[in-house]
């Protein structure tokens, strides 16, 4: 069992990287997979060395595959001999898919078709991939439930509605088992603060340690269901080794149920930041394509995956406090 090979792909990003390291940690073989147009080699080597004090010669169970996603050849060499694929590879911003909307389907639909059919001929049954909950799109109902989804308002929550819905053809026509995480918000260490679509939680660490007046967009009532990294990497394991039928073909909202607005975050970011108090946001207007509000139900996914979150948004900033600040200064 512990020989079991497993493919991330993604591995050099922020969820990815938590992933590899999380498995290679339990001792398992670990194969990644990215051309690090969105993830830092520095992540890999955190990942590996974290694993390593976890289990002393994981760094020689891992192996790096550079590549795209697209590249059908490269994705079956990477899927051959796996025990499952962990489809994170995306680009994943809402804002940059509205500025080049043909990237974004090229690699968040291509890309993940590439990789189903890699997975299908390499033999390889389960896919467990990352959606998002942009494909609630404005649909008004809180809290998300999985089978209450609005119309999309951007590519991006475009491409990943056709992920799950190319994902449960997959199921029925070739057996394939097949699950799909929606992601609420997820936030944690090696989150990268710079790029012009950085996560807002590391943007402001960076900008509260400098001084600087973090951007609100709107008035900042809007509302997110912010998720700390290591409740995501629990139920990828879960999806990855479930043996219940009824999850193949099916979506799960993967969150805390905790709805905070960017007000409240900003308070509790400036507190935790050590910064001056008299610091205050600067308001802008709402971005195109943004969700107002975003509050999940996990139910679903406690009742079929067994997953539940242990860790709320207040311990998981307690604990991606030291990172952000040593990566911001």
């Amino acid at each position: 069992m512990t020989k079991a090979r497993w493919l991330v792909t993604g591995a050099a990003g922020f969820i990815g990287s938590h992933l590899a390291e999380r498995m290679l940690g339990m001792g398992y073989l670990v194969r990644g997979l990215d051309n690090y147009s969105m993830g830092h080699r520095e992540n890999v080597a955190d990942a590996l060395a974290s694993a390593e004090k976890k289990f002393p010669g994981a760094s020689e169970n891992f192996e790096m595959i550079e590549g795209d996603v697209t590249d059908r050849a490269l994705c079956e060499r990477a899927c051959a001999g796996a025990a499952a694929v962990f489809h994170l590879a995306a680009l994943a911003s809402v804002p940059g898919s509205i500025e080049n909307p043909a990237e974004s389907f090229r690699v968040n639909v291509q890309g993940f078709v590439s990789v189903l059919e890699a997975a299908r001929m390499s033999g390889v049954r389960r896919v467990v991939y990352a959606s998002s909950s942009a494909v609630y799109g404005d649909s008004p109902s809180l809290p998300k439930i999985e089978s209450d989804i609005g119309l999309p308002l951007s590519p991006y929550a475009l491409t990943k509605w056709m992920d799950e819905e190319i994902a449960g053809l997959y199921v029925r026509l070739f057996g394939m088992e097949c699950v799909g995480l929606r992601y609420f918000n997820v936030f944690g260490p090696r989150q990268d603060p710079m790029g012009a679509y950085a996560a807002v939680i590391p943007r402001w660490f960076d900008a509260l340690t400098r001084g600087e007046r973090p951007v609100i967009y709107g008035d900042g009532e809007t509302s997110r269901d912010f998720c700390y990294i290591d409740n995501v990497v629990d139920a990828n394991i879960r999806a990855a080794v479930s043996t219940e039928e009824l999850a193949f073909g099916e979506s799960f909202n993967i969150a805390c149920g905790e709805r905070t607005t960017l007000n409240e975050l900003f308070s509790v970011i400036r507190d935790t930041a050590g910064a001056s108090p008299d610091l205050t946001p600067i308001y802008e207007d709402f971005r195109l394509g943004d969700v107002r509000h975003s509050l999940a139900s996990a139910e679903r996914a406690k009742k079929i995956l067994g997953w539940a979150p242990e860790v709320d948004i207040r311990e998981g900033l307690r604990r991606a406090a030291a990172w952000y600040l040593r990566e911001t200064r």
